[in-house]
């Protein structure tokens, strides 16, 4: 079997032709609105766009997957996956959201960044590979949505229909470099109980001090374990209100909503545990499905990475990773600095650079 960079040279001129069409694709999905869960629109256009590379599309809900020409049963699975929905554009926006614009070597839209040019970038790896016969894993290509609201019918959804998985690469804007863990998130709806009453008179018992107690210790603990890679347990609280409209009533109930961000030394069973030890009010997590996750740094995929010279860090954001039970790679072309914000953008020197080194990143391993 032929080396990465034999791999890589041999394909040179097929390469010049898979950036090209990454692009083009790219562009087509920034002129179509595909917000989680109206992203029928951009399923269909990824699903035109294999048929016509002569892949073999599955459809699942919006999530569309092919498996490499020479899928074969008894082989180990690599899954490439990135998400083709995006967020609402904010009203910052001075551009149209929705007309691809190429200037001074960005292209301009929303989705371009987070995360249309990993999307595109592995789908150009996956049909670099799919007829290549001989190798040692199969490939799965997964554009999935939802991903932006951690919605249930996105990867989460599409998984079971998969098969077994060995491992995989999530695309995310990361400048190429490897993500190789990921902050959990919970999120916790608190409530502080009191007494109502006359607030002229010395009656009741005000719910806002007593959150504000649970508050205070919130904002001052600190877990013990603090991860390399993530940093420490990381608890805010955004959140809060009571059910009054008048001034003049003391309120019975005061409600507050806390963002804790969990390092991979912690379950989230660890971390409600020990809130609810310290705190007087009801703790209630809306979801624990979005678990601080991890990929070993001597697996095939961060050696591989690390071998054409890619760093690693712990990433503070969560993505579909946090869904998978198998070791997975955050890796992908963009900056995260630029996802969610007005006038998106993405390099198209970023794409083409994002296409080789995942080629040559897979060419190590399969």
């Amino acid at each position: 079997m032929a080396g990465p960079e034999q791999i890589l040279s041999m394909g040179n001129e097929q390469i010049s032709i898979l950036q090209t069409d990454a692009i083009g694709l790219l562009k087509q999905l920034i002129a179509i609105p595909s917000f989680s869960k109206e992203e029928d629109n951009t399923a269909d256009l990824i699903e035109q766009f294999l048929e016509k590379k002569g892949v073999k599309t599955r459809v699942h809900l919006n999530n569309i997957w092919a498996r490499n020409k020479f899928y074969d049963e008894t082989k180990p699975t690599i899954l490439l996956n990135s998400h083709h929905d995006t967020v609402k554009p904010n009203k910052g926006y001075a551009l149209d959201p929705f007309s691809p614009l190429e200037s001074d070597g960005k292209l301009f839209g929303l989705g371009s960044n987070d995360a249309g040019g990993a999307l595109v970038s592995l789908i150009a790896t996956f049909l670099y590979y799919n007829s290549e016969p001989g190798l040692k894993y199969n490939l799965i290509m997964a554009a999935t949505a939802e991903e932006e609201i951690s919605g249930n019918n996105g990867i989460e959804a599409l998984l079971p229909h998969l098969g077994k998985i060995e491992c995989g690469i999530v695309g995310e804007p990361t400048e190429m470099q490897m993500a190789v863990a990921e902050r959990g998130l919970m999120v916790l709806d608190c409530v502080a109980n009191g007494k109502a009453g006359h607030a002229a008179r010395d009656e009741g018992e005000n719910s806002i001090y007593k959150a504000l107690k649970d508050i205070e210790w919130l904002e001052s603990y600190r877990f013990p374990k603090v991860s390399s890679l993530l940093g420490p347990v990381k608890m805010s609280v955004t959140v809060i209100e009571t059910e009054n409209k008048a001034h003049n009533v003391v309120p019975s109930q005061c409600k507050f909503v806390v963002d804790t961000r969990v390092n991979e030394l912690y379950t989230f069973e660890e971390v409600l545990a020990t809130i609810h030890g310290h705190v007087k009010s009801e703790i209630r997590p809306r979801s624990t499905r979005l678990r601080s996750s991890s990929i070993a740094l001597d697996h095939q995929l961060v050696k591989a990475g690390r071998a054409l010279g890619r760093s690693y860090y712990g990433s503070p954001t969560t993505s579909d990773k946090a869904l998978m039970s198998f070791p997975a790679l955050k890796m992908g072309p963009g900056d995260s600095a630029r996802s969610h914000v007005a006038d998106e953008y993405i390099y198209i020197d970023e794409i083409k650079e994002g296409i080789e080194l995942y080629i040559r990143l897979l060419g190590h391993i399969v």
